[in-house]
């Protein structure tokens, strides 16, 4: 017999038990469909993350009020507020590495137009802070300078805000209390988009930091800055500048820690990609478990049928056939079991990962290399969990096996 001879019996052999046919691939359309689908997820988050840091800004480094020591006890990052406008200046003056830094104070604030009303992100900073996180503008403008220096009461708004306050009005022009103060709005940013769990990008208020300090959250601090590098090359170079001028400017002894943290751009993605590696890993281990319950599956239902067919094997070897034909044989038809499951749970896999972004809102991405992954690794089982009913077959005695009843 030649390959295609085997290959057409194994086929007419599962077609002869249908329903047991299509139960033992079960296992198998489970698991392939189950480790695409994880790990299209797994790949979705990275690259929505990747997508997120892309919102926020390339090249840029955060300085934030670091984890200093109170007694005994070290405080969480930003517990103690030790930026100020000071630190600013003295940055943008002696710092080389980078060619732009920005201010930028948060707080969640509740905001009123007309009989509406709406609680969202204020962010107070400078107006290079739209360059810098790769906002644009929808319409309107950007405050200056000039707003900042004289604590101007103006406000940019995102497009969340505006569907929430004013639906179909202009806004621009238009008057909203944040608090209990009155601001102008100058400008609508263009939208960006929800960032997955960090932000909606959508949902925030640009004002000058000085009026968000003295007017709005009445501190004198600042939360972190954000610089950007004149290139990504200078990373360390500017790590070591930002250190140096905000260790002076804190007045720390050498024997003291940062009170200051600095991170890159490169440690969240580092961090992020990390993170959902791992999470895809894990998931896609514990699918490949229902792929090795399928195959477990596979070799109960192949020694059910050496064990139905033992006067079949017999007649087969008295009419010429070889132990390598019937050994053959038998793992053809468990070859042919999982690789159709196979490419139905490929179908299974793909459609699933389209039904969790179409109505869940996840984001997915089914790689071909996953596919591939999945592919092969049902044709291992099929191999490895037909081999011992196949053997068993191969080896069964022709006169035995035509007495048998």
């Amino acid at each position: 017999m030649n390959w295609i001879e085997f290959f057409a019996v194994s086929v007419a052999s599962l077609h002869a038990n249908k329903i047991r046919s299509l139960l033992t691939m079960l296992g198998i359309i489970i698991g392939v469909g189950a480790v695409i689908t994880m790990i299209s997820l797994g790949q979705g988050a990275k690259k929505a993350v990747a997508d997120r840091l892309e919102a926020m800004g390339t090249n840029l480094l955060y300085i934030r009020s670091g984890a200093p020591h109170r007694g005994h006890i070290r405080m969480a990052v930003g517990a103690v507020q030790r930026l100020d406008e000071r630190d600013l200046k003295r940055l943008r003056a002696d710092c080389v590495a980078v060619d732009n830094i920005v201010p930028e104070l948060r707080g969640s604030q509740q905001i009123i137009y007309g009989n509406k009303n709406w609680n969202t992100m204020i962010v107070g900073t400078g107006p290079e802070y739209m360059e810098l996180r790769n906002y644009t503008l929808a319409q309107g403008e950007n405050f200056t300078e000039r707003d900042v220096n004289g604590m101007k009461r103006v406000a940019l708004i995102g497009p969340t805000i505006v569907e929430n306050l004013f639906g179909d009005i202009n806004p621009i022009g238009k008057i909203i209390r944040i608090g209990r103060l009155r601001f102008e709005v100058i400008g609508v940013t263009r939208e960006k988009g929800a960032s997955g769990g960090w932000m909606d990008f959508d949902d925030i208020i640009l004002i000058p930091y000085t009026t968000a300090q003295k007017r709005v959250f009445g501190v004198n601090s600042l939360n972190r800055f954000i610089a950007r590098l004149k290139d990504e090359s200078m990373v360390s170079s500017a790590y070591l500048e930002i250190e140096n001028i905000l260790r002076k400017s804190h007045r720390l002894r050498p024997d003291r820690d940062n009170d200051f943290n600095i991170q890159s751009q490169t440690d969240f993605v580092a961090a992020q990609e990390e993170t959902t590696e791992t999470f895809t890993y894990l998931l896609a281990g514990v699918a490949l478990v229902s792929l090795i319950v399928g195959g477990i599956g596979i070799m109960n239902i192949m020694l059910v049928s050496v064990t139905e067919r033992t006067r079949e094997i017999g007649v087969r070897m008295a009419v010429g056939a070889r132990r390598k034909d019937i050994l053959l044989q038998f793992i053809m038809e468990s070859i042919a079991l999982s690789l159709l499951g196979g490419l139905l749970g490929i179908l299974a896999g793909i459609g699933a990962s389209s039904v969790m972004t179409e109505f869940f809102g996840w984001t997915t991405f089914v790689a071909p290399a996953a596919v591939g992954l999945s592919f092969s690794f049902a044709f291992a089982v099929g191999i490895f969990f037909g081999i011992y009913p196949a053997r068993k077959a191969s080896l069964l005695d022709p006169i035995d096996a035509l007495r048998w009843e």
